[in-house]
């Protein structure tokens, strides 16, 4: 895992600023540092070494193309020898080396290759041409500029800042990005005026100051007369092999462990097929002592987890976050994010990664599993459908706004939502299912991964997610819906496919997300902080403060969540605290 940078244009960018901008994005690896400078280009590299941790160091070169790259290709070992029997030669025992020779030899087709998480650049040296791509379910981030003639490449929106070419403009279409779908974003939006994400499963080549984007996989509609029986067997053998292959690495690796189905799938798994497993699980100071059932979260995972651990003989570590620390980081991870995020969730990630980060480099998690098996209660939950629907409260959102924006919040959802329903395949467009599970994929699930790895590499950890797989997830879409939901029970299908495999009180665990804070500590704190925050009048151009001044007035919680089961009234206060936090930090210019 690692961070990448790039450059190329008429007015050459000065070297030091170049690696000021680099420097940036330090704790996304400090095993090296790497550079590459020629004629109106630069490359830059930071290295977090998993393999090959003596020869993998980058930008790597091979006649005439040079790559910088970020990311773990899993089957890695069947390129190479396919390369290998056409002649090629290597000689480290990286991935980086396979992607290089695999692009000299097949272009753009290796994408097709892959299978993995990435974003990397290849410089092809006599054409002066730039390929970039990412993986096919971002994974690892990508973000682009490209001003007048010059063309810049990052791994974070804050390094591509700091070069001065794009200023931090937050214009009215961004705006209503923003209050609309976030902590979610429109997808290819780079948040900043000028300022673009390169999707997942795209890629891009810049040649002669010209751009040209094509997507290189999608989910692809097929006939599929598996039964329910068959379909288990290769449920249950894609995912192994998934879990399986993303243990590869040269230093140990661990999983997380919240003692519920994904986590403890993954935890079997690896620790079947390994000698010794550390596994990690965190909760908040205190918590249990405010503890409440929802709709949503129906238990605490301790004895879940004691369970699992005992089973399966791992090395379990019980990580506890001080409400103090829940607070105070939401400031650092917004910095690691670039924009406003999941508050108290973003803050525990961190300091949790923070801790394993101590002992481990490399993770496994879960996420994904509930984006492709329906594990959400609004794949089963009629009354939850409504086009994104982990934003139900779009009444609110657009009360929330200064009325003399005009941005209507409603229109501005259902355009995106019906440009993602597009690019469904014609013959699933219109089932509501099949929309559900693309949305899922291309907003809800992005946002997760998203977090996940700004989190852990804020921390300086890899973290590897073996339900986003493409066989698994390309098998996943042509089954039918009753084979994921049946008889009130969500994710049936993985339950029934691993049977056997864990213990039956861990396989037929009600879903529980992530845990959050449920202490009024929080509450209290944020609160006081955007009240303070409010005198500097930096919401004043987007926000309603007489709305905002209600919302930290009422004393009571709100039943319906800002954005999924985790952001709720104290989460949405953290929300615009940071948005305040962010308009000062970024010296943001707001153009309505």
């Amino acid at each position: 895992m690692c961070a990448i940078l790039g450059f190329i244009g008429k007015n050459h960018l000065d070297k030091n600023l170049f690696k000021e901008m680099l420097e940036l994005m330090s704790n996304r690896g400090n095993d090296n540092t790497g550079f590459y400078f020629d004629k109106n280009i630069m490359l830059g590299h930071k290295r977090l070494a998993i393999r090959d941790i003596e020869n993998g160091n980058q930008p790597m070169s091979f006649k005439e193309y040079i790559i910088v790259y970020n990311g773990e290709i899993y089957n890695v070992d069947e390129i190479k020898e396919d390369l290998l029997n056409q002649g090629y030669e290597f000689s480290t025992n990286c991935d980086t080396e396979v992607i290089l020779k695999g692009y000299a030899c097949y272009k753009e087709k290796i994408l097709q290759k892959l299978e993995g998480i990435f974003a990397f650049t290849i410089y092809n040296k006599k054409k002066k041409s730039l390929f970039i791509a990412r993986d096919r379910f971002g994974v690892k981030p990508l973000y682009y500029t490209k001003k007048n003639k010059n063309f810049i490449f990052s791994s974070t929106i804050k390094s591509i800042l700091k070069s001065k070419i794009i200023k931090p403009i937050l214009t009215k279409e961004e705006i209503a990005n923003l209050v609309s779908l976030g902590p979610s974003r429109k997808c290819g939006s780079g948040i900043f005026k000028d300022l673009y994400e390169l999707r997942p499963a795209h890629y891009l080549i810049l040649k002669n100051n010209k751009i040209k984007i094509k997507r290189y996989w999608q989910v692809q509609s097929k006939k599929c007369n598996d039964t329910f029986e068959e379909a288990k067997i290769k449920i249950r053998n894609l995912l192994s092999d998934s879990i399986k292959r993303q243990m590869v690495s040269d230093v140990p690796i661990a999983t997380l462990l919240s003692g519920g189905l994904d986590s403890s799938l993954i935890t079997a798994i690896v620790a079947l097929n390994s000698k010794e497993l550390t596994t990690y699980s965190i909760d908040y100071e205190d918590n249990d002592k405010f503890f409440k059932k929802n709709n949503f979260t129906v238990s605490q995972d301790e004895y879940f987890i004691n369970v699992m651990s005992k089973t399966f003989n791992t090395n379990h570590q019980y990580k506890t976050i001080t409400q103090k620390d829940v607070v105070n980081l939401l400031e650092k991870t917004l910095y690691l994010r670039d924009y406003p995020g999941m508050t108290d969730i973003d803050s525990s990630l961190f300091w949790f990664s923070k801790e394993i980060s101590k002992e481990h480099k490399v993770i496994l998690s879960g996420e994904c599993a509930d984006e492709i098996f329906g594990g959400y209660p609004w794949f089963y939950r009629k009354e939850l459908n409504n086009l994104f629907p982990w934003i139900n409260n779009i009444e609110y959102r657009q009360k929330l706004l200064k009325p003399e924006l005009k941005i209507n919040i409603k229109k501005y959802i259902k355009k995106e939502y019906k440009r993602m329903i597009k690019e469904i395949p014609k013959k699933d467009r219109k089932q509501k299912n099949k929309q559900l599970f693309y949305i899922n994929m291309t907003h809800f699930m992005t946002t997760l991964l998203d977090r996940k790895d700004r989190m852990t590499m804020g921390a300086t950890i890899e973290a590897r997610v073996p339900f986003a797989d493409t066989k698994l997830i390309e098998y996943l879409w042509n089954l039918p819906f009753d084979y994921k939901y049946k008889d009130g029970c969500e994710k049936y299908l993985l339950r029934e496919a691993f049977q056997g495999v864990i213990p039956d009180e861990i396989l037929y665990r009600k879903k529980n997300p992530y845990p959050k804070t449920h202490h009024p500590y929080f509450l209290d704190n944020v609160r006081k902080l955007l009240k303070e925050r409010l005198k500097n009048g930096n919401l004043e151009k987007i926000f309603d403060i007489n709305e905002i001044n209600k919302l930290l007035d009422e004393e009571n919680d709100y039943d319906i969540p800002w954005f999924g089961q985790l952001m709720t009234k104290p989460q949405l206060i953290a929300y615009l605290y940071q948005i305040d936090l962010w308009i000062e930090k970024y010296n943001i210019i707001i153009k309505i």
